[in-house]
């Protein structure tokens, strides 16, 4: 079983797909890995040797910002804005989308489940 960047990574999975595991590598970032250490696309985690591992571990902690670091850093910024007392930071704040979307319907995601508002009836069809 393959450790990097403190996550284990499946070993029955392609390379590719198996590094998106870690927090803060997507589609675009596993590609540019694979293509850097010259692996093929079709190579699984249990097939790799100790020093590829070791190459794709050395280049994540040097290029890539991951795991903890990154929520760390994105966890400051949202913090930063709250400060700030912008838009972006009350909405924040408030536990709304803060990115534009309506929120007369919808939203559910970031209001949490519907709740019930005293005296007002259903219509009725």
């Amino acid at each position: 079983m393959a450790r990097i960047a403190g996550v284990n990574l499946p070993t029955n999975k392609r390379v590719v797909i198996a590094l998106q595991y870690i927090h803060g590598i997507g589609q675009k970032k596993a590609q540019e890995i694979m293509e850097s250490v010259r692996l093929p696309n079709e190579r699984r985690v249990s097939q790799l040797t100790d020093q590829e591992v070791l190459q794709i571990r050395e280049m994540i902690d040097r290029d890539y910002m991951v795991e903890g670091d990154l929520r760390r850093e994105v966890s400051v910024n949202i913090k930063r804005l709250m400060d700030l007392g912008c838009y972006r930071g009350l909405r924040h704040r408030k536990g709304l989308p803060v990115r534009g979307q309506r929120t007369h319907t919808n939203a559910r995601t970031r209001k949490g489940p519907a709740k019930a508002i005293a005296g007002k009836k259903k219509p009725t069809a």
